[in-house]
């Protein structure tokens, strides 16, 4: 018997039939949709070359320096992002092992700070940092103010992504780690650390691509990334769905590259460990197969 027949009835020719003619209509009703949409955006003239030309024609006039504005606010945003996922990383494993190790007089203190920070919206975060650090006397360029808002905010999102990574773990792990002799630091640092990470690998990507999105929040802080140049360049075009368009294209490619990148890191992890595994094997029964050698001379 096969597993998706213990899983669910397998469908007769009827129910076959049947999820035949839906995919059908709704893959018809999805068309007609798609080209009611097309008919609404030609009647308002917005597939004119004019359009799109100064983004996609490079013999275009504008297109040279159409280009040079959002390579410039690439720069500024990838710059950002950046600087926020490394600090984030830094500060979110910190708070992890503190809250981890936290005596209990203190632990409250740790796990206030950090249901603060997780309950704040990040766009009122990175408004904070902007109003508030100037007024105390930290007078800075507008995306230090967006890194200090992103990491404020995942940080704290990263500290409890590396605290469950941390508990998943087996507590025979830490115990034999201590009867080694290692201090509790060092069975975090090299112990558990390094575990969690690669077990909850996919979930602090996916939170690495938050933080890259979400430096299109710069803009209430007049910091000049994708979406606020985006802005700029459709009030001077008059092609806000071209625009937001190529924007929107240039976040998916990055977002799916930083996605790829999680998937080849994990694979190359997972090699390593099996590589590990097998040369550990073959080191414990070279010595059996020596032995039975000799007695058998």
């Amino acid at each position: 018997m096969s597993t998706t027949s213990v899983l669910y009835d397998v469908p007769g020719p009827r129910a076959k039939r049947r999820v035949l003619i839906f995919s059908v209509l709704t893959g018809l009703a999805l068309l007609a949709g798609l080209a009611l949409v097309a008919m609404r955006l030609d009647d308002q003239n917005q597939f004119a070359a004019e359009k799109w030309a100064p983004l996609f024609d490079p013999t275009d006039a504008q297109f040279p320096l159409v280009w040079q504005r959002i390579g410039t606010a690439l720069g500024a945003t990838l710059t950002a992002a950046a600087l926020a996922m490394v600090f984030s990383l830094v500060i979110g494993t910190l708070l992890a092992v503190t809250r981890v190790t936290a005596a209990r007089w203190y632990r409250w203190a740790v796990v206030g700070l950090v249901e603060l920070l997780r309950g704040i919206p990040v766009v009122v975060a990175i408004f904070f940092a902007a109003r508030v650090l100037p007024t105390l006397g930290a007078d800075m360029d507008p995306m230090w103010y967006l890194v200090i808002g992103l990491t404020l905010y995942n940080s704290v999102v990263i500290a409890e992504i590396v605290r469950a990574g941390i508990n998943s773990l087996p507590r025979g792990q830490q115990e034999a780690a201590a009867s080694l002799g290692l201090t509790r630091g060092q069975v975090l640092r090299m112990v558990l650390l390094p575990q969690a990470f690669r077990a909850m690998l996919p979930a602090l990507i996916s939170q690495l691509v938050v933080v890259l999105k979400d430096t299109s929040l710069g803009f209430i802080i007049s910091y000049e990334e994708l979406v606020r140049v985006a802005g700029q360049i459709k009030e001077v075009l008059g092609n806000p769905i071209q625009t937001y368009l190529l924007i929107a294209i240039i976040f998916i490619v990055l977002n799916y590259a930083l996605s790829r990148l999680a998937v080849y890191t994990e694979r190359r992890l997972s090699q390593g460990k099996k590589t590990a595994r097998t040369k550990d094997g073959r080191a414990a029964t070279l010595p059996a197969t020596t032995g039975t050698g000799a007695v058998g001379s």
